[in-house]
């Protein structure tokens, strides 16, 4: 049996790996292009890491497939003194790079819960800290809904006022077309193709793990639409989308505030995937999230690779 094939029957039974690293997710949005190193011992799976395989001109790319907002490693629940867990942290994360297959670039975003990526340094890798928001707690939403900043509430209120309503049974054809006008505001093409985002919605809606929200007038016009997906733990805000011409009616936050109520029926939290873009950190801050760290791990063995990047941060404004 190959990794993949003993990874998939994991997933199914481990509830604790975030749905980015799920095998259906990976398959979703990879394809075959992926694998995952596994750390066994006694039979049983301790510590795992996906990830997924680009080829470019000649060059073998390890780095994250589209709309995945965290990939890395996941280690079973370790006991013991401190030190010792670190030390046992310590040896997974070695076994783990060790199976990596020859590549020219790694970089992956790692889960916010995995605050430890000291072996990964000793073995040549960079990190970067970026940030997310998540709601920790979504069992009292008069609690949630207080946390929002003052701002955030009086645009729900005015999209109410203006009689805009959460249509939850639109085809996904409306989200796409409300998602495709923010890149075009930004005279940005689509990073995906709608082929891919319909297979990716295909695959989470047959396990029930995905719902879009479209904020619509009472002339029927889509004002702003959020998607998200979510597993036993939390839900993501994976993709938004709005009308430019009608920014102003408050319907992307009523949007948000309307997954959120639903995140609550189906899971913990709700993480907003956070943005390294200031105006858009600032609107998912306004909802109350506690912002967390989370690390993004990269190696480069490709010197081409190496200089490419350099330029691109020497050039970047």
């Amino acid at each position: 049996m190959t990794n993949k094939e003993k990874y998939r029957l994991f997933c199914e039974a481990e509830k604790t790996i975030s749905i980015f690293s799920q095998a259906w997710w990976l398959d979703s949005v990879c394809g075959d292009a992926w694998d995952v190193c596994l750390v066994e011992k006694n039979g049983q799976i301790h510590a795992s890491m996906p990830y997924g395989i680009k080829k470019r001109y000649g060059f073998t790319l390890l780095t994250h497939p589209l709309l995945t907002q965290n990939l890395g490693p996941w280690f079973r629940v370790l006991t013991g003194k401190y030190g010792k867990i670190l030390s046992q942290q310590k040896d997974l994360m070695e076994d783990l790079i060790e199976q990596l297959p020859s590549y020219d670039y790694f970089n992956q975003s790692w889960h916010y819960s995995q605050s430890n990526w000291l072996a990964f340094y000793w073995k040549g890798f960079r990190q970067t800290t970026r940030y997310t928001y998540v709601l920790e707690e979504l069992g009292d939403l008069d609690r949630v809904w207080m946390g929002f900043q003052e701002n955030v509430r009086r645009e729900v209120r005015k999209a109410k006022k203006k009689n805009i309503i959460i249509n939850v049974d639109l085809p996904v054809d409306d989200f796409i077309n409300l998602n495709r006008l923010t890149f075009v505001r930004q005279g940005m093409a689509m990073p995906y193709s709608e082929v891919f985002l319909k297979n990716v919605t295909k695959k989470a809606l047959e396990r029930q793990q995905c719902k879009w929200f479209i904020a619509q007038d009472e002339k029927g016009q889509n004002h702003a639409g959020v998607f998200i997906i979510w597993d036993e733990n939390s839900a993501y805000y994976l993709m938004g989308g709005g009308d430019p011409e009608l920014r102003n009616s408050g319907a992307t936050s009523l949007c948000m505030w309307e997954a959120i109520q639903f995140a609550a029926t189906v899971t913990q939290k709700f993480d907003f995937e956070g943005s390294m873009i200031e105006p858009i950190e600032r609107f998912f801050r306004g909802f109350g999230a506690v912002q967390k760290p989370f690390f993004s791990v990269s190696k480069t063995n490709s010197k081409m690779i190496a200089a490419a990047l350099c330029l691109r941060s020497f050039l970047k404004p």
